[in-house]
């Protein structure tokens, strides 16, 4: 019996979930993530949108850690994305573009 067979069949204490077989992805690895975005839709690092799913993805990762979601950001213009032309509004005097 070879070791993959081994792990696959008899499993290992070192191994979380698995024993050689391909791990199920987390969503919060994945473009589908709403910790940022949604679209045109600001996520839950802006302003706390989709806090429940974020929360469960995040929560879902194992790493034999409890992960508690960190607060979302202050720094986030009301909830709302810079858009285009903003830092023209605040560029040095005199400046051109």
């Amino acid at each position: 019996m070879g070791l993959l067979d081994r792990l696959t069949q008899g499993g290992s204490p070192y191994s979380i979930t698995g024993n050689g077989s391909d791990p199920s992805i987390n969503v919060g690895a994945t473009q589908q993530s709403k910790l940022h975005a949604s679209g045109e839709t600001p996520g839950y690092s802006l302003n706390g949108n989709y806090s429940q799913e974020v929360n469960q993805a995040y929560a879902s990762y194992v790493d034999g850690k409890v992960n508690d979601l960190p607060r979302p950001s202050q720094l986030d213009l009301n909830g709302g994305f810079p858009g285009y032309g903003r830092y023209k509004d605040n560029a040095p005097e005199g400046a051109t573009f």
